[in-house]
């Protein structure tokens, strides 16, 4: 379309020029004494479009050569500022096939041709974000060099140049680079120290989120790990498996970490619901609390969810539960006792259930049923420490109807024999 208006455009010109200039008898008359110019207008009007046209060109040449030193300055200045952008690459090159020392000194030469540039006043418009980079590098190269003095010099320049409004992204790279490496050295406070200064939103970012779980676990603040690992799992940063996994660690170490019941029940009630269902934090929970010294009552009322789903649970954990609930038994209460009867009658050919109900009628003084179910568990007990206890208490109910020969008998299952 464009292209036919063009072309009418041109026509209608062409007429317009034809119309005016055939039927043209205008003449310009130029006196010059003695003699007297006659010329055709249309004459005169080539010659004043030529005039015009040599005039135009002329001016132009003579600016485009006034203007030759300015452009040699200018792609001076390019090939310059080219080289300096091909020494960042070279840098990051090297460093990511890691030719530490390569990388260096390519990060180096950019910061030397970015200084020429501004000595000679003609600095990039991104110069201050390329010089943080450059110093990034360089002090990511010294790193991995285990040059601390010159990663500490190149890093606090980075920061002073990234400390710029124009460069605040690269002011928390640096900020996480930092971080990273202080965990790498095996100094936890410092890179918590060096994740404090990141923006609210930048710390709440995935990788920032993974450094702070590493540094807190490091440094021993199990609680803050906790919370971070939260976080982390909230925003799908592992695995569901993963994340499980992770946090029932670091709610067992905070476990750990109480030693009276008062600060095992804090830390209990520090934890998320979901968490305290879990079976290893729950068994592991209750464990300690017996070993603390705590209420027996309170310890199976934190086992009472996974009691519920034990029939879901591998064996390794059953036992696990067995063992938690056996710590107790001396204070068991007929709802629990109950409990156990019903789930041993549902399953009665677990040896674990069979195990836990043996030990509970014995500690009830029920000897005649405490005496069956415990042989009917020695006979398929797969743990070790079970099995003695039950070969044990089986022993003891003998002595206690005088068969000596049925005691020495259980005695020497119960060593192993």
């Amino acid at each position: 379309m464009r292209a036919a208006l063009w072309l009418l455009v041109l026509f209608a010109i062409a007429v317009a020029v034809a119309l005016f200039a055939g039927n043209n008898q205008g003449t310009v008359t130029l006196f010059w004494p003695p003699y007297r110019i006659d010329l055709s207008l249309n004459l005169v009007l080539l010659l004043l479009l030529g005039a015009f046209l040599f005039l135009h060109a002329a001016l132009g040449a003579l600016a485009a050569l006034f203007d030759l030193p300015r452009q040699a300055l200018r792609w001076r200045t390019q090939q310059k500022e080219r080289a300096m952008h091909g020494s960042v690459l070279d840098a990051l090159s090297h460093m990511l096939a890691g030719r530490y020392i390569r990388a260096r000194k390519s990060a180096e030469a950019a910061l030397q041709q970015e200084a020429s540039l501004a000595a000679s006043g003609r600095r990039p418009a991104n110069g201050v974000q390329l010089r943080a980079l450059a110093h990034l590098l360089a002090a990511e190269s010294a790193q991995s060099l285990q040059d601390r003095t010159g990663r500490e010099e190149h890093l606090q320049q980075a920061l002073e140049h990234a400390a710029a409004r124009d460069a605040q992204g690269t002011h928390e790279g640096v900020l996480m680079r930092a971080a990273r490496w202080s965990l790498e050295d095996r100094e936890p406070q410092a890179a918590l120290t060096w994740l404090k200064g990141l923006p609210q939103g930048a710390a709440r970012r995935t990788l920032a989120l993974r450094t702070r779980l590493k540094a807190s676990r490091l440094a021993g603040q199990t609680r803050e790990a906790l919370d971070t690992a939260r976080l982390l799992a909230k925003h799908h940063a592992f695995s569901p498996v993963a994340a499980q996994s992770i946090v029932r660690g670091l709610a067992i170490d905070a476990l750990n970490g109480a030693y009276d019941v008062a600060q095992l029940q804090r830390a209990w009630a520090t934890l998320e619901p979901a968490e305290r269902t879990v079976p290893e934090v729950a068994i592991h929970a209750a464990r300690r609390l017996t070993t603390l010294g705590g209420d027996a009552h309170l310890a199976r009322d934190w086992l009472l969810p996974v009691w519920e789903a034990q029939g879901q649970l591998p064996d390794s954990l059953r036992v696990k539960l067995v063992g938690a609930l056996e710590e107790g038994l001396d204070s068991l209460d007929g709802a629990w006792l109950a409990r156990i009867e019903a789930a041993q009658k549902a399953n009665p050919r677990d040896p674990n259930l069979q195990y836990l109900a043996g030990m509970a009628c014995m500690k009830r003084q029920l000897w005649g049923k405490a005496q069956q179910l415990l042989r009917q568990a020695a006979l398929g007990l797969q743990d070790p420490r079970m099995h003695r206890s039950a070969w044990r208490a089986l022993a003891e109910l003998a002595e206690q109807r005088e068969d000596a020969e049925a005691a020495a008998l259980a005695w020497k299952r119960a060593a192993g024999d």
